[in-house]
């Protein structure tokens, strides 16, 4: 038997990309698997590929969030793990001057403050809610009630330029996985981070084939794009070794990204 035989887990972001692979990946492992996804028709066509559960969430959503929890513990009981894998981003730099016209701009506020909504607000809106309900669980026979990994970005270490925003949210999500790793551990409720480099994902897919093909003979080792299922692996194996806590890990192939 697995480890996560018919246990409830949460994925947001669940209906794509990171998000789908790792959902698929723990009902494989015979968990129960509910995703939160604001695209609701690719969040039923997702849930349908693994016989999941789509739950409708904006993570910015306070009501959302707790009506996806309900919906989602009412169909598979309390979740013991939680993944964090909504987000998204944009790119302006902090402020610039046109070259053609001389007119001088500065990144939107309104465009940084829904980054930081979903990726860091969001993700700490849904690892509270999730937390205080793995509370109400009986410790398994290793004391462990639960365990979260959040996803954050070889960004939060080294943002590339017009990414002050995101890697700002994604730097707080680094930021905070120790302190909520301290807050949650005499509970037994493990957190960990993931920081993924440049993966093969329908966002990526839709760059030029010069911009992918560049992007990945910057990466040392292999010289190609991760696959999903690699970032799911990792997210799964954070979750079943009980010894995996407080920690923040790249996946990227050895990436550092440059001045650009």
């Amino acid at each position: 038997m697995d480890f996560f035989d018919g246990i409830g887990v949460v994925v947001t972001g669940g209906a794509s990309g990171l998000g789908l692979a790792t959902a698929k990946g723990f009902a494989a492992a015979g968990a129960k698997v509910a995703i939160f996804d604001m695209n609701e028709a690719a969040g039923e066509a997702a849930a349908k590929q693994f016989g999941g559960l789509y739950c409708n969430v904006n993570v910015t959503d306070d009501a959302a969030v707790e009506a996806g929890f309900a919906k989602a513990r009412a169909a598979h009981g309390q979740e013991r793990v939680l993944v964090n894998c909504a987000g998204g981003g944009g790119s302006v730099k902090t402020a610039s001057r046109d070259r053609k016209t001389g007119e001088i701009k500065h990144f939107p506020l309104d465009m940084f403050e829904r980054i930081i909504q979903v990726n860091l607000i969001g993700t700490f809106r849904c690892i509270a809610k999730s937390a205080a309900g793995m509370l109400t669980l009986d410790p398994l026979p290793s004391g462990e009630r639960g365990a979260i990994v959040c996803t954050a970005s070889a960004a939060a270490e080294d943002g590339q330029t017009g990414q002050a925003a995101y890697s700002a949210s994604k730097g707080g999500i680094v930021g905070m996985t120790l302190p909520i790793a301290r807050d949650l551990s005499r509970e037994g409720i493990r957190i960990n981070t993931i920081l993924p480099g440049i993966f093969d994902t329908p966002l990526m897919n839709g760059a030029p084939d010069h911009v992918k093909s560049s992007l990945a003979a910057s990466i040392p080792f292999p010289k190609r794009f991760g696959a999903p299922e690699e970032y799911a692996s990792l997210a799964m194996e954070m979750c079943r070794n009980p010894y995996f806590n407080a920690e923040d890990v790249r996946l990227d192939g050895g990436i550092r990204m440059g001045y650009q």
